[in-house]
């Protein structure tokens, strides 16, 4: 029985220390300003991100196009098709993506920027 009230006791004394916890966690979140160099980091992640959008769209279109020459034998033709629609659809998503830099983030909008 006092095992049982000794661990009630030690139970309510670590939910009270975890309150204070978090009101001291709380309150020093609240007082630390944000600053520009999370700015200039969120704008080289959509920049690498846009970087990568290309070279994906590169690399599939070489790859489908190889893939496609090794299988009919048309040698370079259906390589050059598609690494060429690769980098169309690579440059469509940059230029999605750069509409979404260019957006404010309070306005809502698809992925079209509508």
């Amino acid at each position: 029985m006092a095992d049982k009230q000794d661990h009630d006791a030690a139970r309510a004394r670590d939910a009270e220390r975890l309150r204070e916890l978090e009101a001291r966690l709380g309150q020093k979140t609240a007082q630390v300003p944000g600053s520009r160099g999370e700015e200039h980091f969120s704008q080289a992640n959509m920049a690498w991100r846009m970087v990568t959008e290309l070279v994906a769209g590169l690399g599939i279109g070489f790859g489908i196009g190889f893939g496609l020459d090794y299988l009919f034998g048309t040698t370079p033709l259906l390589m050059v098709v598609f690494v060429l629609l690769g980098l169309a659809a690579g440059v469509k998503t940059m230029m999605r993506t750069a509409k979404e830099i260019g957006k404010a983030p309070e306005q809502p909008g698809d992925d079209e920027g509508k």
